[in-house]
């Protein structure tokens, strides 16, 4: 990825987030290596307060569809997840506890960037989430995206709840039930981002 480019953050957009393991090493195959990371995801979801609208978890390679948080920035949201997961899994694996920022020498799990595609309308909105559950099948992992545990796809079709809080239509409902009323229409993302 070039060095230099300008980040869009604090903008009130979605974000299209993309970050691959070090070198495309195929770090995230095991059901353990994928549920750390999952966990990871939902404690930054929850104590940097953004919304999470999409992710898949690949081979060597995580994208997500993701609000910008109610707390720090965009960056050190991800800077936590990334470094979360890199410590519990290097930790497992008995490797040297780097989280894949230092020196060189040591041992990488990610690498050092992210890409960030600032979400503009609701089409591109559809578009990436789109992109994010049909990539396990693209990648050739399964026959259709509701095979692939490790992504928010059974969420969208099922209304489940999985690993990681999906915010969504079906999460909207079931807090208006919890709280004991009703809203006339739920809109994903803020109305602010879609077309007329």
């Amino acid at each position: 990825m070039p060095w230099g480019l300008t980040r869009f953050q604090h903008s009130g957009q979605s974000h299209f987030v993309t970050f691959c393991c070090y070198h495309r090493r195929l770090s995230l195959t095991t059901d353990a290596s994928r549920r750390i990371f999952e966990s990871a995801l939902e404690r930054v979801r929850h104590s940097f307060r953004l919304q999470v609208y999409g992710y898949v978890v690949m081979p060597e390679h995580v994208h997500l569809l993701l609000s910008e948080p109610q707390r720090d920035t965009l960056a050190d949201a991800l800077k936590s997840l990334k470094q979360g997961v890199s410590w519990r899994l290097l930790a497992k694996i008995g490797g040297p506890l780097k989280p894949g920022f230092g020196l060189s020498g040591e041992r990488h799990f990610w690498q050092k960037r992210y890409y960030d595609f600032n979400i503009r309308d609701y089409p591109q909105f559809v578009e990436k989430l789109r992109y994010i559950h049909r990539n396990p099948v693209k990648a050739g992992l399964c026959e259709r995206p509701e095979d692939w545990e490790w992504s928010s796809f059974r969420h969208y079709a099922t209304g489940c709840e999985g690993r990681v809080e999906i915010e969504s239509e079906w999460t909207a409902r079931e807090r208006e039930r919890a709280a004991g009323k009703s809203c006339a229409a739920i809109e994903l993302p803020p109305s602010s981002q879609r077309k007329a």
